[in-house]
């Protein structure tokens, strides 16, 4: 793992939940059946992940900050709904979201597959 922000690689084993300052988690097939929530990006306050209960929805990531939750869909990117973020947070949240769109997507897919969302 490199700089704080990069995704997690698919495949690649984590045995272990400990989290590493300046790494991200990351989710392999045995921690996919145990998490109901894999965090797929840290990034400054922001933890981006998957709720393992919706695959029939649209891709999308839910991001927490504190008591602060958002969830966006993911192609395109837009704000589903937001709780406690302010607009200037939504709008720097959404700008990552837009940058880091493809790997999310392939988090996605990665985690529920080829029919998820």
């Amino acid at each position: 793992m490199g700089s704080d922000g990069e995704l997690a690689q698919l495949g690649e084993r984590l045995l272990c939940k400990q989290e590493v300052t300046g790494s991200i988690p990351v989710f392999s097939t045995w921690e996919k059946r145990r998490s109901p929530m894999p965090t797929i990006l840290r990034e400054g306050p922001y933890r981006f992940y998957f709720f393992s209960h919706e695959p029939n929805e649209p891709a999308h990531v839910h991001v927490d900050r504190d008591d602060s939750t958002a969830k966006f869909w993911i192609k395109p990117v837009r704000l589903a709904r937001s709780v406690g973020f302010t607009p200037r947070e939504i709008r720097g949240i959404q700008g990552i979201v837009k940058a880091r769109q493809f790997e999310l997507l392939k988090a996605w897919h990665g985690y529920f597959g080829p029919r998820g969302g």
